[in-house]
């Protein structure tokens, strides 16, 4: 199921999306699958493969946050203004967080997306 609001919190090695509404809240979790070669360089492909497949996992969402250390928001973001520019326009904002709970993050989220949403002048979403 497909929701219209999102957070992606992620690092290096492993993505976290929960997907909310006003009611439910719905997470996946995906970890970078390592792979070891004596290849150069193997690890940006393997980096490569990991954000491609985060960015499955964002399919039918309208509106994305992003949150993470500075340094995964940005490699991420590079990515996907480089790769998957279908989820770069999706992406309504980068906020750098420290470790939150999975709680904390949709609480953080929804004050995000209220927030947003009342500047635009919409109604805001319930939390």
């Amino acid at each position: 199921m497909s929701f219209f609001h999102a957070v992606l919190l992620i690092d290096h090695h492993t993505a976290k999306v929960l997907q909310f509404d006003a009611e439910q809240v719905e997470i996946e979790t995906i970890f970078e699958k390592t792979v070891f070669t004596r290849q150069h360089n193997s690890q940006v492909r393997t980096e490569h493969e990991f954000f491609a497949e985060v960015c499955n996992a964002l399919t039918g969402i309208t509106e994305i946050l992003v949150v993470g250390s500075h340094m995964a928001q940005a490699d991420f973001r590079r990515n996907i203004e480089k790769h998957h520019t279908s989820v770069a326009n999706r992406v309504v904002g980068w906020e750098t967080v420290d470790h939150p709970t999975d709680p904390q993050l949709v609480a953080f989220a929804r004050r995000y997306f209220n927030a947003r949403e009342r500047e635009a002048g919409s109604p805001p979403v319930a939390t």
